[in-house]
């Protein structure tokens, strides 16, 4: 299935906005409703696609199959771009000239994706690789004036190899989440990978974009549990990786990890995996304050014992709803709610029930109030929704979009205070004045990550009036020690905060790297690393 090409996900699953939310939009925010929703997939004027004959023939002999090249404006209007507001904005406007590929290509195996690139090089194209096409920040949007081509790796779906003695397993890259958990799973085993995305983001766009799931305070990163990489650049095969940690000089693994498609396509992923969990518990903690719930995760984190999901809600987000995504509008939410922490446990039955009893004791002595399962219950049924709620909301006339952070536990109090006042202020000054939420979504021994939704009224140009407030808010995370992304990646929307990140010497070293990989510049040009 095809995720719906002017929102997210399955549209069976889109549901419009409860009145009482509505009504909170109107009387809060100055929201009112759309004249009308998005247009029909082929109401949508596409450009004729322009590739010459001899690039479509070269494209046609990289592929065995013969259905391998499409050129059908669906297929082109399914691969533009990714979904992050202003994405699905512009298209449900109608504007996709700038950003749509002349075809895609669906290579089945290592050597035809190393042929479409040859071919590439040959007429002149770019290439974009395409997973899920999930990205929120313009990884699928290249800064480039020639022809290019998606890249769509959902047939390179298999699992290659399982290596239960030393509990790994060799996935393709266009395995989604849950094709990998079936394949897993149905083995005894987990990933134990589950981003908000999971649903349709796919195993290479996990390592590509530096995923990071809601397990991660058990499970590990995505980066962290990557052990070997096969990637085909034009210039050839890249193999990292033949040991758990090796000192055989810098580990090339960390240089593909994060390149979002700009120095190579990955078409395998050797992963380390985990026992499928014979328990798993999900509950509510409520805290006085941001300030004390952080307190609180921060004595998990370094301290143990630490759960397998652990995250934390501010005030607003609690009493909006969205630490328990499908309690959205509900009359049972107390009119008192403080902050709510999610606190998962996964594992044995042993194993589990001795990290939740010991880490109650810990919450109890940080002031928490232990409420129950039911929020717990309601957070895992809800866990993969946001993105839909999101939608509708775009529906109902408003803005709603969603950007993330990470620093050291020092710097989490003026980070959270200075993105939250730039986005405020920014968009106030717009007239349209936000809400703006926050949650502590990962949780490390020296750090965490903050994870901002925002939601306001569209204004007369909703991509233009949110362009300041999100310049305004990677300013704000700069100046106040974060990282430009945490998970979601760098892409366009980034690449300029991320080059003042890593500094004028950081990039000069990607471009070499970038020279030397791609020397005719086709790999997903102008994302991530900046054109010289």
């Amino acid at each position: 299935m095809d995720m719906l090409w002017s929102g997210w996900g399955d549209p069976a699953k889109a549901a419009p906005l409860p009145e009482s939310v509505t009504g909170l939009l109107r009387d809060l925010l100055g929201v009112t409703p759309r004249d009308s929703g998005p247009p029909a997939l082929d109401g949508i004027e596409t450009p004729a696609p322009a590739l010459t004959d001899e690039a479509r023939a070269a494209l046609r002999t990289a592929l065995a199959a013969p259905d391998g090249l499409r050129e059908d404006a669906e297929s082109r209007l399914r691969h533009t771009r990714g979904k992050s507001t202003p994405d699905l904005l512009r298209i449900r406007a109608g504007e996709v000239d700038d950003d749509i590929p002349e075809a895609v290509v669906l290579p089945s195996s290592h050597d035809e994706v190393l042929a479409v690139l040859r071919a590439c090089v040959a007429h002149g194209l770019a290439a974009v690789p395409f997973g899920g096409g999930t990205s929120v920040v313009g990884g699928l949007a290249p800064t480039t004036k020639r022809s290019f081509v998606a890249l769509d790796l959902r047939r390179l779906d298999g699992l290659l190899a399982l290596d239960e003695v030393s509990r790994t397993a060799t996935l393709q890259p266009g395995l989604r989440g849950p094709q990998c958990e079936a394949l897993l799973n149905e083995r005894g085993w987990t990933l134990g990978h589950f981003p908000q995305s999971f649903e349709w983001a796919t195993v290479g766009g996990f390592a590509a974009a530096r995923s990071s799931g809601q397990a991660s305070a058990g499970y590990g990163r995505f980066d962290e549990m990557v052990l070997a990489l096969t990637v085909a650049t034009p210039e050839g095969t890249l193999e990292t990786g033949r040991a758990p940690r090796s000192a055989a000089g810098p580990d090339l693994r960390q240089l593909v990890l994060g390149s979002e498609g700009a120095l190579g396509v990955i078409t395998a992923v050797t992963v380390r995996i985990r026992p499928l969990p014979t328990s798993r518990v999900y509950e509510g903690w409520r805290f006085a304050s941001f300030e004390a719930g952080t307190a609180a995760l921060r004595r998990l984190a370094q301290d143990g014992p630490r759960p397998t999901v652990l995250r934390l809600s501010d005030e607003t987000e609690t009493f909006v709803g969205l630490a328990q995504p499908d309690a959205i509008g509900s009359t049972e939410l107390p009119r008192n709610p403080g902050c709510v922490a999610i606190v998962g446990y996964e594992g044995t039955d042993e194993d589990t029930a001795v990290r939740r009893a010991t880490a109650r004791e810990v919450l109890l002595a940080c002031e928490g109030e232990f409420i129950g399962e039911e929020p717990g219950d309601r957070w895992e049924h809800g866990r993969y929704n946001a993105p839909y709620l999101r939608d509708a909301l775009l529906d109902a006339g408003a803005f709603a979009e969603t950007l993330e952070t990470a620093a050291f536990w020092s710097a989490i109090p003026g980070l959270y205070t200075a993105v939250r006042d730039a986005l405020t202020s920014t968009l106030t000054e717009a007239g349209t004045p936000p809400l703006v939420m926050c949650h502590i979504s990962h949780t490390y021994e020296n750090g965490a990550s903050l994870y901002f939704t925002v939601v306001s009224a569209q204004g007369e140009d909703a991509v233009a009036h949110w362009a300041p407030a999100k310049r305004a808010a990677n300013d704000a995370i700069l100046a106040a020690g974060g990282t430009i992304s945490h998970h979601h990646g760098v892409g366009t929307d980034h690449r300029d905060w991320y080059a003042r990140e890593i500094g004028p010497l950081g990039i000069r070293m990607l471009q070499a790297v970038k020279a030397e990989v791609d020397p005719s510049g086709v790999l997903n040009p102008g994302v991530l690393v900046p054109l010289r």
